[in-house]
């Protein structure tokens, strides 16, 4: 048995093989494609963090929830409740998405939100970094 051996997609190997759709949705035609899988899990979380709760039918729990912060007001202990329900929902929804580290920055005096996202693919070896401004 070998010991660290790193896990590749098949798909990964097969180049001009469409995995996903990248956001935002702006490439001429209708769709902009990702050819790895790094790439679509990324474009996936960037859907999930922009996407509220009850916005996909059949899957009413699915989504970051972030407009639902609009309107409260930047504090400790909501920046809390945020950050605990992203990790339930990320690991709910992505379960080979390991977090490595998840900072949420206020800046109150403009209303804004900054999430960074560190992540691993779980036996991959792949890394990536998901940055949102919530404004």
């Amino acid at each position: 048995m070998a010991f660290g051996a790193k896990k590749i997609y098949p798909i990964d190997t097969k180049p001009g093989t469409g995995v996903g759709v990248a956001i935002p949705f702006n490439a001429p035609g209708v769709f902009k494609i990702t050819y790895t899988t790094k790439e679509a899990i990324k474009n996936n979380l960037i859907n999930f963090f922009l996407t509220n709760k009850n916005e996909v039918y059949l899957n009413p729990t699915f989504g970051g929830n972030l407009r639902a912060f609009i309107f409260q007001q930047i504090n400790t202990g909501n920046l809390d409740s945020l950050k605990e329900d992203i990790q339930y929902q990320l690991g709910l929804y992505f379960p080979s998405v390991i977090i490595a580290s998840l900072d949420i920055n206020s800046l109150p005096e403009v209303n804004q939100i900054n999430i960074i996202l560190k992540y691993n693919i779980q036996d991959t070896g792949l890394s990536d970094t998901v940055e949102i401004v919530f404004t």
